[in-house]
């Protein structure tokens, strides 16, 4: 990571919230997307940004549930209400999709999938938004949950949806807060990689995994969008405020 050269720049905090980095290093994925300043914090070590530091913040997914939660969930659910409060764009994917819900809109609005979502799933755009573009669009990324956001309040967008997913993503009212279900920065090298590391490693899901990856992979790379649109978001505060 290199110094801040020009201060109009966003400086963008990663909030870490893998648990076992042998299978899941969503820094890594997420990083060489970056075209700014960043910083890491790993919050199953309870560590978490100065919401005042950083104009634009990522949440990434995790092995944990939103429904089980872990002890760090609640810190982090307060500093997500802070950052918002405060004008930062954050971007939450996944888990951190799930973790937006849950901080802003409550926890009855988590809660488990019918049937997890895992493989490389067709993502409908429902309405025209900076993330995913014109309504109607169907692209593909990878997805992998057992949990889900769902009956979320007029105030939150639901931008896109999938066969067995109706809030794959959503936009938080007017404030640059967006929700993403799948994850657009696991390229598919590295996706198989973790279906294959956690099949070996853990029962849950284990026949859904494997169907997942007898799929031919189908990624429409729609993460470029995402990352350019994400830190092109006006914000409100943050060292670049």
């Amino acid at each position: 990571m290199g110094k801040v050269k020009d201060l109009r720049r966003p400086k963008v905090a990663i909030v870490d919230n893998s648990i076992d980095p042998s299978i899941y290093r969503p820094v890594d994925h997420w990083s060489r997307y970056l075209d700014a300043p960043w910083q890491a914090f790993v919050a199953r070590h309870g560590e978490f940004p100065d919401p005042a530091g950083f104009s634009h913040i990522i949440l990434t997914g995790s092995e944990a549930s939103i429904v089980e939660r872990e002890p760090w969930v609640e810190a982090e659910a307060a500093f997500v209400r802070d950052a918002a409060t405060g004008g930062a764009a954050i971007l939450g994917s996944c888990w951190g999709h799930q973790l937006i819900a849950f901080a802003l809109a409550g926890e009855s609005c988590v809660g488990r999938c019918v049937r997890p979502e895992i493989g490389w799933i067709p993502i409908r755009a429902d309405r025209e938004s900076e993330l995913l573009g014109p309504a109607g669009t169907v692209q593909y990324a990878f997805s992998i949950h057992f949990d889900e956001v769902r009956d979320l309040p007029a105030s939150f967008e639901v931008i896109a949806s999938t066969g067995t997913c109706p809030i794959h993503a959503f936009r938080a009212g007017d404030k640059p807060v967006w929700g993403l279900q799948s994850h657009p920065e696991m390229d598919i090298p590295t996706a198989l990689r973790t279906l294959r590391d956690l099949a070996a490693r853990s029962s849950r899901g284990r026949d859904a995994l494997l169907e997942a990856m007898a799929q031919t992979p189908r990624d429409s790379g729609i993460i470029h969008r995402v990352v350019r649109a994400f830190l092109a978001a006006p914000y409100r505060h943050g060292q670049n405020a």
